[in-house]
C-alpha cells in the first residue's frame, strides 16, 4: 500500500476507531473488559460483577462484540464471552494505571 493509499484510508480508520472507542467509554464496559480480561464468562457472571441487571449486561455485551472486542461461545444451555480484541489489554492498562491507582 502506498503512502497515498494509506492517507486517504485514515479518514475511514480514524471514523471507525472513534466509535469503537465510544463504546468501550462506559463503566460498566469498562468493568466487563476488566473482568473478561481474567477469563471467560457467561452474561450473569458480568452482571454480577458490574452490578447490573442481566438484560442491561446483554446489551452491553452486544454492543462490545459488534466491535470486534469479543467472541462468545455457546456450551450447552450457557454462553460464555472473552476477549478477542489483544489490543484492550494495553488500553486496560493505560485506563488502570492513569485512573485506578
Amino acid at each position: 500500500m502506498t503512502v497515498e493509499e494509506q492517507t486517504s484510508n485514515q479518514p475511514t480508520a480514524f471514523l471507525e476507531a472513534a466509535e469503537c472507542l465510544k463504546t468501550l467509554a462506559h463503566p460498566v464496559r469498562l468493568c466487563m473488559v476488566q473482568r473478561l480480561l481474567r477469563g471467560r464468562y457467561t452474561v450473569g457472571e458480568l452482571a454480577q460483577h458490574c452490578d447490573v441487571p442481566h438484560n442491561v449486561a446483554s446489551e452491553h455485551l452486544r454492543l462490545l462484540q459488534r466491535c470486534g472486542f469479543f467472541t462468545r461461545q455457546r456450551e450447552g444451555r450457557q454462553v460464555f464471552y472473552q476477549v478477542s480484541e489483544p489490543c484492550l489489554e494495553t488500553i486496560m492498562n493505560c485506563i488502570e494505571s492513569r485512573f485506578l491507582t
